[in-house]
């Protein structure tokens, strides 16, 4: 038997569950299009956001270059500074740091040049202690290392030869100072003939030497 023609109605029904259908999946797709925009739109920001600390990033680091390169140029000027710093900080009162020995250094000079048979300065003394007798070369640095040693051992060779005035008849002692002395190197200066002295806080200290120790005389 044939199958029966739809009425109107139902016709009319159909139409309007495929219209609902069309709308439920324009619907969806609307939302399913701004979901991907904003997926984008966050993707866009953090693209930017990481852009922008990148760009920050460049930026400081310009900055410090500039920094370095300042500090650079300017590096021998600080490194006075701080020399002349630790030169204070060292001088003060210095003679009383060797009240154990048979010298009574309580003259303190600082940055005596040394000038040879031409006059031509050929080094100089950064802290020179004296008395009536003795005289102490003291060489300066923030963190002497085995080269300030053997240049200091080559100044004093100088000192002996050149002597200044104040040095002129005297027994002639060296001595090492510094902001921070590495054992290994209070070592080395030990076995040169040099008392370490060293900045503990705001204080000098003469390092101990080791047993047996006896400072050279130039």
């Amino acid at each position: 038997m044939a199958a029966s023609a739809l009425s109107y109605e139902q016709i009319l029904a159909l139409f309007q569950e495929v219209a609902e259908e069309q709308k439920e999946a324009a619907r969806r797709f609307q939302e399913l299009d701004k979901h991907l925009k904003e997926v984008i739109e966050k993707d866009e920001r953090r693209f930017q956001e990481a852009e922008r600390r990148s760009q920050e990033a460049a930026q400081r680091s310009r900055e410090l270059d500039k920094q370095i390169e300042k500090m650079s140029k300017n590096l021998g000027g600080l490194g006075n500074s701080m020399g002349e710093l630790i030169e204070t900080l060292i001088a003060a009162r210095l003679w009383e740091k060797f009240a154990a020995y048979p010298f009574h250094l309580q003259r303190a000079y600082r940055r005596i040049p040394i000038y040879n048979e031409d006059n031509k300065a050929i080094t100089d003394i950064d802290i020179l202690l004296s008395d009536t007798e003795w005289v102490m070369a003291v060489e300066v640095k923030r963190e002497p290392n085995t080269d300030d040693i053997d240049r200091h051992i080559k100044r004093m060779g100088r000192i002996h030869k050149y002597p200044p005035a104040e040095a002129k008849g005297k027994k002639l002692l060296g001595a090492i100072a510094g902001g921070a002395v590495d054992p290994d190197i209070q070592d080395y200066a030990h076995q040169s003939g040099f008392f370490i002295l060293e900045l503990k806080g705001e204080s000098v200290v003469l390092v101990p030497p080791p047993s047996g120790f006896s400072p050279k005389i130039w």
